[in-house]
């Protein structure tokens, strides 16, 4: 539209009539509506012309008082016997409060069927698809004049939104024909994918096949994800099952530390922005202080479940036969048959009533271990069934403050 040149306006009544003609002409209503277009959807929040917080804390307050106060005077009925259909006028306000409270923190909190209600009316009166070009002829015969400011800029041009692109299957990767026949039955479920390492022997080829699948299965391209350059054979059965590829991750550098009299600098692999510049300060503290010295108290992973007995002195028997030096070693074998790294160091035991509290304490290695820890526990406390069936196992981590 030429902003400059704009046509003088017609007649008020002759362009009123031509609008609502044209409006009647090109709207498809279900029943007869006139008036200027209808105003955006209401919200909750735009129920009282107060603050938010103001209005949030007068019906927080008015839903749970008037709450309170209709479960003490329903008690109060029952007590005295009397009807709870028979309200007086306090308690016909009370539950009138009370709804209303709670239609308003149901709308609030963006509850769908609650907002329905309220763009209802607006939304299925009148199919207006095409009611976009009358309301902007409207809007702008409104005006009192044109705007200066477009005078004297040009109207940019509207540019059509792209559609997203479908998504393209990913390229087929040329592989042997022995490996696409794996592929085919990796694909149809033949062969799980995760024993793909050991019916192959090769980590690597593995690898392939299994990202080939799993292309085809889903049809998505994986060629953004690394696979070459990656020795898979050392993370086989050890940090990482069905791989298909690695991440990058940038790796920084904090130091130096000086730690028991030696310096260190410490890689730090993240993408956590400021990690390294705040431990490298750190790091900078330290130095400047003198360094730090390192001392090992105990080395070691805790688990404590807890189990009930009937009374008081079975759980004392369960407690006997736990810190019995006798009964260890037979306890030691069972607890570090489920793990190669699991070592049990120690069980202590505290009683609380019939409740028993057991805390195994045992070496995990390199590795934090809570996970062979709770087997190993579990493993106990199979055992323990068998001598002692009437135990109930409460939990199987509850640490108390007797230890």
């Amino acid at each position: 539209m030429d902003v400059r040149r704009r046509p003088p306006r017609p007649p008020r009544a002759t362009a009123d009539a031509t609008l609502e003609s044209e409006r009647h002409r090109r709207l498809k209503p279900t029943g007869a509506v006139d008036g200027p277009p209808s105003p955006p959807t209401p919200k909750a929040s735009d129920a009282l012309p107060l603050p938010l917080y103001l209005t949030n804390g007068i019906f927080f307050t008015l839903f749970f008082s008037v709450a309170y106060y209709l479960l003490h005077r329903w008690r109060d009925k029952i007590r005295t016997h009397t009807p709870l259909h028979v309200v007086t006028l306090s308690e016909i306000a009370a539950i009138v409060s009370l709804i209303a409270s709670f239609i308003y923190l149901l709308g609030f909190f963006g509850i769908d069927f609650v907002q329905s209600f309220i763009s209802r009316a607006s939304h299925d009166a009148w199919d207006v698809d095409d009611d976009a070009p009358d309301h902007f002829i409207i809007d702008e015969d409104r005006r009192r004049g044109p705007c200066p400011a477009s005078i004297e800029c040009p109207v940019p041009p509207i540019t059509a939104i792209a559609s997203p692109s479908k998504m393209v299957d990913p390229a087929p990767v040329n592989l042997p024909e022995e490996d696409e026949e794996i592929v085919k039955l990796v694909v149809s479920g033949t062969i799980p994918s995760y024993s793909l390492e050991s019916k192959l022997g090769d980590c690597k080829r593995a690898v392939s096949i299994r990202r080939e699948a799993l292309q085809r299965l889903t049809g998505k391209s994986l060629l953004e994800l690394p696979c070459e350059g990656f020795d898979y054979q050392a993370i086989l059965g050890q940090c990482c099952e069905m791989p298909v590829g690695y991440v990058q991750i940038p790796v920084g550098i904090a130091g130096p530390l000086l730690l028991d009299g030696f310096e260190y600098s410490v890689p730090m692999a993240t993408t956590e922005g400021c990690l390294v510049a705040s431990t490298n300060r750190g790091c900078k503290a330290i130095y400047v202080s003198g360094g730090a010295t390192s001392m090992v108290l105990r080395d070691g992973m805790t688990r404590a479940p807890v189990v009930r007995f009937a009374t008081a002195k079975r759980a004392a028997e369960l407690k006997f036969f736990l810190e019995n030096p006798e009964n260890f070693e037979t306890l030691s074998v069972i607890f570090n048959r489920s793990s190669r790294f699991a070592r049990l160091q120690g069980i202590q035991c505290a009683m609380a009533g019939r409740n028993l509290y057991i805390r195994f304490s045992c070496s995990t290695g390199d590795a934090m271990g809570m996970n062979m820890v709770s087997k190993g526990v579990q493993n106990v406390l199979d055992f323990l069934q068998n001598d002692f069936p009437d135990m109930d196992v409460i939990g199987i981590s509850g640490e108390p403050i007797l230890f």
